[in-house]
């Protein structure tokens, strides 16, 4: 009997449980998509103006920004650890951002995204430093830094704003220009996510991501510079947090002391309902990003049917709890699966 007529006959011996389990597993995103279809489908028929042109670019550029978010985030949970600060990064960025063009008005776009992603790749730095060489948990450093940014910002700030008349348009048009009807935040957006997944699916230091989310201990043993990798892991996240800021700030065109307030559990909602292990070690950017959609589509159908906008909160974080269980009901289901199969190989 051949080795592929083994393979099919532990699939055939397989409980139905198990084949279902993997079959949800990989077909994850489709699932995202489908409630897409629902949500949309829904509302459009209580409200057929949701699926207008300007409706859709709103939906896009509300999604855009979460979605920048969520690259980073994904990159630092598959590594088994989790990044809380990236709201403050984002609005002590867009912060700086507001400031240097009051100060600079005619200061080279360029130059002004350079000061964003360096601010963040700071924040990402301090952050994986701590995570690495102290060995500190994750969720104890960013929380902390997440205060610990915020006050540094909120002194900075006071009670000063910075509008949107103080900026130049060449920069304000980043957050409200389109090109075919997309908005210019929305194919940024999705530029970033598939760079993002294709280097994913590539590279090496991508699938050494995995492997630590994996297992830590038999990554380091396989000669994985668990270390290193993990500090790159958050110096991205804060990296793509620096820069979402000063996107952030085109967007609304205003920034104060509060500016990200509450973004790190939209993230992660986001990232995790998109199908990435809260655990480590699975997980695909563009399942964060579609989740990004999803539940950015949700809170503005709510808001299209009348339905108070504290319903968004709860509905995000009911779709938070049922993905990890979901997560991990997989997980223990897969697992058997595949156990059966090295079996029946070796």
């Amino acid at each position: 009997m051949t080795v592929l007529a083994e393979e099919q006959n532990v699939l055939d011996r397989r409980p139905s449980s198990h084949f279902v389990a993997e079959l949800l597993m990989r077909f994850r995103e489709l699932g995202i998509v489908l409630a897409l279809v629902i949500v949309v489908g829904a509302t459009t028929i209580n409200n057929h103006l949701f699926l207008s042109a300007t409706s859709i670019q709103q939906l896009l550029s509300g999604a855009a920004i979460i979605a920048l978010l969520a690259i980073g985030e994904t990159i630092v949970i598959i590594t088994r650890n989790v990044d809380l600060s990236i709201g403050s990064v984002l609005g002590i960025s867009a912060y700086a951002t507001g400031v240097l063009y009051v100060h600079h008005p005619h200061v080279n776009l360029v130059f002004v995204f350079l000061l964003a992603l360096g601010i963040g790749v700071v924040c990402g730095v301090v952050n994986g430093a701590i995570v690495t060489v102290a060995r500190v948990p994750s969720l104890v450093v960013t929380l902390g830094t997440l205060y610990i940014i915020r006050g540094i910002d909120g002194a900075w700030a006071g009670g000063n704003q910075v509008n949107a008349s103080m900026l130049p348009e060449s920069f304000n048009k980043i957050g409200y220009g389109t090109v075919l009807g997309i908005p210019y935040l929305g194919i940024i957006a999705i530029v970033a996510v598939g760079i993002a997944a294709y280097a994913m699916r590539t590279f090496r230091t991508a699938r050494d991501f995995y492997a630590i989310g994996s297992d830590p201990d038999a990554a380091r043993l396989a000669g994985i510079p668990v270390g290193s990798r993990v500090f790159l892991a958050f110096v991205l996240s804060g990296g793509i947090a620096g820069i979402a800021g000063a996107l952030w700030l085109s967007l609304f065109g205003s920034v104060d002391a509060i500016a990200g307030v509450g973004y790190e559990f939209q993230v992660i909602a986001a990232v995790v309902v998109g199908g990435v292990a809260i655990f480590g070690g699975s997980g695909t950017v563009l399942g964060a990003a579609l989740g990004a959609l999803l539940l950015n589509t949700i809170n503005s159908a709510l808001v299209v049917v009348n339905v108070s906008s504290f319903w968004s909160q709860a509905v995000a974080g009911a779709l938070l709890i049922g993905a990890i269980a979901f997560d991990r009901l997989i997980a223990l289901r897969v697992a058997p699966a595949l156990r059966t199969r090295r079996s029946a190989r070796g």
